[in-house]
């Protein structure tokens, strides 16, 4: 699971700096790429217009809408491709002291918003009709759960992504048998893991966010896409 919050899908905020005040958009404004946009002059009298670059236009809807992906990212799932998901919002870090595997009530859990995301996650797949072959899980309560609301009575669980947060010196060891299981995966459907930041990270180099999905290509695990929350 990953452990500690990520930035928000792919927005940093890293550098703390304020942002430089910005002009406020009219409440009719539009996007344009047209003759409007290369000849304002012409437009005077007419609703004020924010002018975007005509690609920046064209791929606005995939970035607005939630659960999308990267162009290749879905199709890629429906040829029986995978997706890495790091476990749906559980606030905290790492595990708390006392931690047990067996015991949910000694770990960190999801909250309302992981739940949220977990079964939209679910609810995403069916309604692009992606057919999923398999569910695999870490044996983290929070990993579990994200997987049994997207999946109800899907998923089993993969001790080869079981978090290595903790433990360090498991994770060559954890991260080559998870990257033998992959690459042995042909199908029939997608693949879907939940697992944690760390796993995903080790396999992929990519940090993702709560609930994020990293989408695979069957063979060389070459990243295809990514689908947000």
């Amino acid at each position: 699971m990953v452990h500690g919050r990520s930035p928000s899908w792919c927005i940093s905020r890293a550098n703390g700096r304020p942002r430089e005040p910005q002009p406020p958009h009219p409440v009719n404004a539009r996007f344009t790429t047209g003759p409007a946009a290369r000849h304002p002059a012409r437009t005077k009298g007419r609703p004020a217009v924010t002018r975007l670059p005509r690609r920046a236009a064209l791929a606005l809807p995939a970035l607005l809408l939630p659960g999308t992906a990267r162009a290749e990212g879905w199709p890629v799932l429906r040829q029986g491709g995978i997706v890495l998901f790091r476990h749906a919002n559980a606030p905290g870090g790492g595990d708390p002291p006392g931690f047990r595997l067996e015991d949910c009530a000694t770990q960190r859990n999801l909250d309302a918003l992981g739940r949220d995301q977990a079964r939209r996650i679910g609810a995403t797949f069916r309604a692009r009709e992606i057919a999923v072959g398999q569910v695999l899980t870490s044996r983290w309560c929070r990993a579990r759960e994200t997987a049994e609301l997207a999946f109800p009575g899907q998923s089993r669980p993969e001790p080869v992504f079981d978090s290595f947060f903790a433990n360090r010196r498991d994770a060559a060891p954890r991260t080559e048998a998870a990257r033998a299981l992959l690459q042995g995966w042909a199908g029939p459907g997608a693949l879907v893991i939940t697992t944690h930041q760390v796993n995903i990270t080790a396999l992929t180099e990519i940090f993702p966010a709560s609930g994020e999905g990293i989408v695979l290509r069957p063979g060389t695990l070459a990243v295809a896409g990514r689908i947000r929350p």
